[in-house]
């Protein structure tokens, strides 16, 4: 038997207990009348009345008679203070022999300052509401295997305050970008996540089969034709905030599915659209994405070298503008050989990627039926032909920018993270036992 089965076993031998003394281990009504930090913040007002906290014991320091806990609730840490003559004896051993770290706890009792100046809450009596059968890690971040990180991310967010200050932080970058497109007048929409034709960018999709119409579907790769067809519709500023999914290559700034911001405004074009996506940025963090960004030829950034590499040397907010028609099925022409496209790159990441959309039916047909050709030479990635789109531009798109910004590199960026890995709470994983 492993030393964590010997714990186990231990933990439902004190479960058992507690069920014998007539408790149980996970009632359903928990009551509190105070956060935590409400009780740290409060203290002065608070020290002469009976508060209920609740929270996870992270700590149990036994001294005699008396023992000092910490319990989270996740607004905060407290300590809590057990003494025998206040629980009484039975209730004070029923703690001590059957409660251990992991375990969530009711106490009800009064605030008061230790010798040390540390703000205690004096426990008068107690509850558990739920009692965990497994022991936290002791040194989680000594396991061999660091990625049990990512697979046991609840572990993660208990142990290490700086990760759970990473989503905390992506939560609110997500909210000033809805605040932000709110207030310039832009419309959030949903558009479908499983389409028949995988469109509005170049990447292999995920298959799948809808029983009730006996047909194939994909996992979107992007909203963008749908988001244009609310363009045709008579929308004039429109976002989507969502999942997106590519059967695609994984790394440091690659996740099968991620989550990815495209917002498209009629009557722009993509210099309008860099603008605006600079003031956006600049609105999330003024010192990452400072001063004018630079706006180099695409022509004279790659010539024949390979992209990724290039990128990486960039760490200044740089657009790439101007690219070859050729790989740019979606963006209206600049001249004969290049578009009105852009991507942003910061700290050798690709942020964005935007343009000046193509609305014109019948060069999208030539382009389309370019991407097809290259369909037939085995690229798994070229887009499809996709004639209901083209129905929709034929009854006319207004002139419009449109950009897709990667949430999950943002974020890589806006909280000095490494990887995709990092900052997606369960980011796609092998099985540990392959």
């Amino acid at each position: 038997m492993s030393n964590i089965e010997e714990l186990r076993k231990v933990r439902i031998q004190k479960l058992n207990n507690l069920i014998k003394a007539g408790i149980n281990p996970y009632p359903a009504e928990v009551l509190r009348t105070h956060t935590n930090k409400e009780a740290l913040d409060g203290f002065k007002k608070l020290t002469s009345k009976r508060i209920i906290l609740v929270g996870r014991i992270r700590s149990i320091r036994e001294h005699g008679g008396s023992t000092f806990c910490n319990i989270d609730d996740g607004s905060a840490q407290i300590q809590i203070y057990f003494r025998k003559d206040k629980v009484g004896e039975k209730e004070y051993k029923l703690f001590l022999e059957n409660l251990d770290i992991g375990d969530f706890i009711e106490v009800t009792g009064k605030l008061f300052l230790t010798k040390k100046g540390e703000k205690t809450l004096e426990v008068l009596n107690w509850k558990i509401i739920s009692k965990a059968l497994l022991p936290l890690p002791v040194e989680w971040y000594g396991l061999e295997d660091i990625e049990e990180r990512f697979r046991k991310r609840y572990l993660d967010l208990i142990l290490n305050k700086e990760i759970k200050e990473k989503f905390i932080k992506r939560s609110e970058i997500i909210k000033k970008i809805r605040r932000f497109l709110d207030d310039d007048g832009f419309l959030e929409v949903e558009t479908p996540m499983l389409q028949a034709m995988a469109g509005g960018a170049k990447a292999k999709p995920f298959k799948t089969h809808l029983n009730a119409l006996d047909m194939d579907l994909h996992l979107r790769i992007a909203p963008e034709l749908y988001l244009k067809r609310l363009l045709v519709g008579g929308f004039e500023k429109i976002y989507e905030l969502g999942r997106n999914f590519r059967n695609e290559g994984m790394d440091r700034e690659h996740n099968p599915e991620f989550t990815m911001l495209e917002f498209y405004a009629a009557y722009w074009n993509y210099e309008t659209m860099m603008d605006f996506t600079e003031k956006l940025l600049k609105s999330l963090d003024n010192k990452i994405f400072r001063g004018k960004f630079k706006k180099v030829e695409y022509s004279k950034v790659i010539g024949s070298q390979d992209e990724k590499e290039i990128f990486a040397k960039i760490k200044e907010p740089t657009f790439i503008i101007n690219h070859p028609v050729e790989i740019s099925p979606l963006s209206k022409k600049l001249n004969d050989k290049k578009v009105e496209r852009f991507q942003l790159i910061v700290n050798g990441l690709e942020i964005a990627n935007g343009f000046s959309e193509l609305n014109d039916p019948i060069d999208q047909v030539e382009r389309f039926k370019a991407q097809e050709l290259e369909r037939k030479k085995g690229s798994e990635e070229a887009h499809q032909f996709d004639k209901d789109f083209i129905e929709a531009l034929e009854y006319g798109m207004p002139p419009a920018a449109g950009i897709g910004i990667g949430i999950d590199r943002l974020v890589v960026l806006l909280t000095n993270s490494k990887t995709l890995r990092e900052i997606i709470l369960f980011p796609t994983m092998r099985p540990k036992n392959e």
